[in-house]
């Protein structure tokens, strides 16, 4: 791999590549703990040119690569599979251009989210999709995984707020797709990039769309006796013609967790809580929160409680972000699902979910964006425990199955990755998957950027376990 190296080296200068053993452990995994395999380099390029270059060098070299932002995705989509090369866009963090009069911004993939709401906020936007990461996660990250958040359920998962892409495709040309105006003729290939989780190129630039922010909030605390009471109240809050800002599901494992590591005063001894928000002009908002919170009584909430203050309602949300930080404080090791479901089935997958714990003595929390049926079932274990690690990913997989049955998804935001491969052929016939492949191919043909990533492939052979895709190197 020495020439290789050399070459990598000489695009991007010294300090900017990583071929320590003991330093790329950092980059084995991503926010997915179970699968792990090093790469042999990590290089850090910080212009679109030197990306191309990076690419073009391990065509010539035959050396598989594969984009990554700040890891935080949870479902191995930053696995190295076969080794090879990890282009860490860690370094391309520019907000290179805000239009606030077209209501759009150029930005590089190694952006943080938040940042790039930060810097707009003293003009009053914000980039609307908000993932619970999004103090670390990346615009590119956001891109690759088609990410939602708390408030995209008004306001739309990230596909819905991307303009256009300049891309560095797997042979290295660099190709541009949309760009900063409405409603670019022909085929939408922004809205075909967006989600691929990076096995059609990489992602250099990206235009996003901005948002005003609203001019009010009403923000909602409702607290539950029984997770069914909750689930009840958000089917029925959307039934009603409601549709919240957001709408997020704690539940009590998860909010005792949470209480010990911040001390935001929740109730322990609920056994769930809703955070509902409404927003817009000032104008019905407190009709709409009325008529929330009479839905929620009628369901059974003991209480609800509105936020008086921006201050209040900061730190509703700041504890619906550090969920899962805290969780830390429940077991060495969690694996997070992320099924969709029919709102109307949140009842059902909830109490199936607390089934599939106790058959698996598994200890399963859940905090999840309950107002599009995105569930994120968090089961806590140990790593270094084999069988800890068997009873979890088999508890997990009989989740995602119930999801399919009753008419959901294995995925709403975390992607495919190298965990949900073997699922793909139980939501896809033959056929849907073949013409994947075909599309796939024609960004990709020789399958060397992120391969063995989402789909169940290699070459025409449908490989349904991770031995067949290890197999295949």
């Amino acid at each position: 791999m020495k020439p290789l190296f050399d070459k990598l080296e000489s695009i991007v200068g010294p300090g900017a590549l990583i071929t320590a053993s003991s330093e790329l452990l950092v980059y084995e995994c991503d926010g997915f703990t179970i699968e792990k395999n090093k790469p042999d380099v990590v290089v850090f390029p910080k212009t679109t040119q030197e990306v191309a270059e990076i690419v073009r060098a391990c065509n010539a070299f035959g050396v598989p690569f594969i984009p990554r932002g700040a890891g935080t995705s949870l479902a191995g989509g930053c696995l190295p599979v076969g080794g090879g090369v990890v282009i860490s866009l860690a370094r391309m963090k520019k907000i290179l251009e805000v239009d606030y009069r077209n209501r759009c911004a150029l930005v590089e993939p190694g952006v943080i989210n938040l940042w790039l709401t930060n810097h707009m906020k003293p003009h009053g936007y914000h980039f609307a999709p908000d993932p619970s990461s999004q103090g670390a996660c990346t615009i590119g990250g956001n891109v690759a995984t088609n990410s939602g958040g708390p408030h995209t359920l008004k306001y739309g998962v990230t596909v819905n707020h991307i303009l256009g892409v300049e891309l560095v495709l797997p042979d290295g040309s660099i190709v541009r797709t949309g760009g900063p105006i409405e409603d670019n003729p022909g085929y939408d290939l922004t809205g075909v990039i967006v989600g691929s989780e990076g096995t059609f190129g990489v992602a250099v630039k990206t235009w996003v769309r901005i948002t005003r922010n609203p001019v009010a909030y009403r923000t909602l605390l409702g607290v539950f006796e029984t997770v069914d009471d909750a689930t009840n109240t958000i089917s029925e809050i959307i039934g009603a013609g409601i549709i919240p800002g957001a709408l997020e599901m704690l539940d009590q494992m998860i909010l005792g967790a949470l209480e010990e590591a911040f001390h935001f005063g929740f109730p322990l001894d609920a056994g769930a809580i809703l955070i509902m928000e409404v927003d817009g002009l000032k104008a019905g908002l407190d009709e709409e929160a009325e008529r929330i919170t009479a839905i929620a009584k009628k369901n059974g909430a003991r209480e609800v409680r509105q936020a008086d203050s921006d201050a209040q309602r900061t730190l509703l949300w700041k504890a619906r972000k550090q969920a899962f930080g805290a969780v830390g404080r429940l077991a060495p090791s969690f694996c997070t699902q992320d099924g969709v479901v029919p709102r109307s089935m949140l009842p059902h997958i909830l109490r199936e979910i607390q089934r599939i714990g106790k058959k698996y003595d598994t200890r399963i929390c859940n905090v999840f964006h309950a107002g599009d049926g995105n569930i994120h079932p968090i089961l806590l274990f140990d790593e270094r425990d084999p069988e800890q690690v068997k009873r979890v990913l088999a508890a997990s997989h009989e989740i995602l199955d119930e999801c399919i049955r009753v008419g959901g998804s294995v995925t709403g935001e975390h992607g495919i990755g190298v965990e949900k491969i073997d699922f793909m052929p139980k939501l896809f016939s033959p056929e849907d998957l073949g013409m994947m492949i075909r599309l796939r191919n024609a960004f990709n043909p020789r399958n060397n950027c992120s391969p063995h990533k989402m789909l169940p492939t290699s070459g025409a052979c449908v490989e349904t376990t991770r031995a067949g895709r290890m197999a295949a190197l």
